[in-house]
């Protein structure tokens, strides 16, 4: 397919990394069920379960490490001209140690790497995330694209995340034919995939932080996969915030799952977490409490008018699609809840 000016726009070879993952499997399942793409190629150092290969379709799977040159071999031999790096969506559910971080900064580093001498590639789609804006008391009511973080990260993802970034951006600059598009996603939810905040708004006692009610966006599973399958079939280079519509307290979360809050202060709600999940992954780390005291909220002006993109699910939308259809269970029904709010409306209405 071209377009107007006789230049490709539907990607004809497409490699994905990250196969095994829910974002990058089910991304090379849709990929391959697009007739008008020729070749699909699925990368992982691990194979996917059966069910995800029989969705993978007549896509061609290749056990590698990203952070080996056989990468850029596999690019060259089937003459990639779309690479979407969705590797880095281990994050979701690996705790990180400095065996991912290799993985994440030198496989991206590789991966930009190989890009840059093979002359077929023109595309690089990146999935980041919004933790490289990290999170604080001075953050702006919403981050832009081009708003920097108060307090960058130093450490975790958000740190890798950077780094990753700016690989993919070194990479525009040296080959400026390659279109690189960058997706920074909010938390992602949804009833299949396990994250981090799932995980954490699964419990039926959340420890949250004392005094602290920050704002969240949520991004649905569904939505992740169609964002990364449309910046792949749209060639919009930049970078863009991914995120449903509206915001969400914590407390509202919380509220709306059935469970149950635990205020306690700030430095104790990693250690906590980690108790009442027995040590279970993916749990709260350190450096996730600033997030879970804060929040963070993303514009997300330029993912519809410049992506052209518009998520299906709005915020409240995927935390009550979570909750629905996850492997949460309300602690308190909906119905309750819903009782003593109104009673709580209704006194404060009698006392004014």
């Amino acid at each position: 397919m071209t377009d107007d000016n006789g230049s490709q726009t539907t990607p004809r070879s497409v490699l994905v990394t990250g196969a095994s993952t829910f974002l990058g499997g089910y991304l090379v399942a849709r990929l391959a069920a697009n007739p008008d793409i020729e070749r699909v190629v699925a990368v992982d150092s691990r194979v996917p379960t059966k069910d995800l290969m029989r969705r993978m379709g007549r896509a061609e799977f290749l056990r590698l490490d990203i952070r080996r040159p056989a990468i850029a071999k596999a690019i060259s031999n089937y003459e990639v001209d779309t690479v979407v790096h969705a590797a880095p969506s281990i994050m979701d559910s690996v705790e990180h140690s400095a065996a991912i971080k290799e993985l994440d900064v030198v496989g991206t580093m590789q991966v930009c790497a190989a890009c840059q001498r093979s002359p077929s590639v023109k595309r690089l789609v990146l999935r980041s995330s919004a933790m490289v804006y990290g999170a604080g008391p001075s953050d702006p009511v919403a981050f832009t694209e081009g708003t920097p973080a108060r307090k960058e990260p130093r450490r975790g993802y958000g740190r890798d995340l950077i780094d990753m970034e700016g690989y993919a951006r070194g990479l525009s600059r040296r080959r400026q034919d390659i279109g690189v598009s960058i997706l920074r996603f909010q938390s992602i939810l949804g009833p299949r995939i396990r994250t981090r905040m799932s995980s954490y708004l699964s419990m039926p006692l959340v420890p949250t932080a004392f005094g602290y009610q920050p704002r969240l966006q949520f991004l649905h599973e569904e939505d992740a996969l169609a964002a990364l399958e449309h910046a792949t079939l749209n060639p919009r280079p930049g970078t863009f915030n991914v995120a449903g519509e509206g915001i969400v307290t914590l407390s509202q979360s919380v509220h709306r799952a059935g469970h149950l809050k635990l205020p306690v202060p700030q430095p104790l709600i990693s250690p906590l977490v980690s108790v009442l999940q027995n040590g279970r992954l993916p749990g709260i780390r350190s450096d996730n409490t600033p997030y879970l005291s804060y929040g963070r909220v993303l514009d997300t002006t330029r993912m519809r008018t410049e992506l052209g993109f518009a998520p299906k699910y709005s915020s409240i939308e995927t935390l009550d699609d979570f909750v629905a259809r996850g492997r949460t269970g309300p602690v308190i029904s909906s119905e309750t809840w819903r009782g003593l709010e109104q009673r709580a409306v209704a006194a404060a209405t009698r006392l004014q």
